[in-house]
């Protein structure tokens, strides 16, 4: 008698989308956002040299002013302001796609799992916005969108958003700080002090960059990990 072929055991059929559902990657968005915060980094190194450069002039004019002295402060002021556009439209352009990620990634989750977000949808948005509220909200709703991503039976390790918020939020008060006192200040010494300061602030917010770009790239990778288990949803780089 002849013995049986085996068969082989038949792989579990992926999960449908729930009704009404849709599914998105955030590759592309998630892309862009990177290449944007690399531009912050650079803009915020940028900055950093010119809050060095503003400094060492104050400290030279402690010393005494002559026409070079003046020439110099004067290319200083320029670099100064130059840098300072730079940052604000870096930041602009980089809010703007991150926020556009950020809300795909939110859709996301919401089908990965729909109870576990503590914030309202429209907080993906207003959470940055809202004064007093800005310091805490968009971090809930990334540790949401963070928790609800990671892969079934998968840890939860959540240092990377808690450690670019906290870096964040540091150097965005250190940052108010050394404008307030940059504005306030009138001799060499008491602007030397400020551009130190606002050095601090530029340096906390090109770390703070730095792990912004680990946590879009780790979240887009878990959400396109999540994303191959539904067959109906949109392309990898869609």
């Amino acid at each position: 008698m002849a013995t049986p072929m085996p068969v082989p055991p038949q792989s579990a059929p992926s999960p449908p989308l729930p009704l009404g559902a849709r599914l998105r990657s955030p590759a592309g968005l998630g892309l862009a956002t990177v290449v944007l915060l690399g531009l912050v980094v650079a803009a915020d190194l940028f900055a950093c040299f010119a809050d060095q450069m503003e400094a060492n002039v104050a400290q030279d004019l402690l010393g005494g002013v002559d026409e070079r002295l003046i020439r110099r402060a004067g290319r200083t002021d320029t670099l100064y302001n130059a840098a300072g556009v730079t940052q604000g439209v870096t930041l602009v352009a980089t809010m703007v796609v991150y926020l556009c990620w950020l809300w795909r990634a939110r859709l996301n989750a919401e089908v990965f799992e729909p109870y576990g977000h503590r914030m309202k949808r429209g907080w993906v948005i207003a959470g940055w916005f809202v004064p007093i509220v800005n310091l805490w909200f968009p971090r809930r709703v990334v540790l949401d969108v963070w928790t609800a991503s990671v892969p079934p039976g998968a840890r939860v390790r959540t240092t990377a958003v808690n450690a670019w918020w906290t870096l964040w939020v540091i150097g965005l008060l250190v940052g108010r700080a050394a404008s307030r006192q940059y504005d306030a200040a009138h001799t060499p010494d008491e602007i030397g002090d400020a551009a130190r300061l606002m050095l601090s602030s530029d340096a906390l917010d090109a770390a703070a960059a730095m792990l912004a770009i680990v946590v879009v790239l780790h979240l887009t990778r878990m959400q396109r990990h999540r994303l191959g288990a539904f067959p109906d949803a949109a392309p990898v780089f869609g």
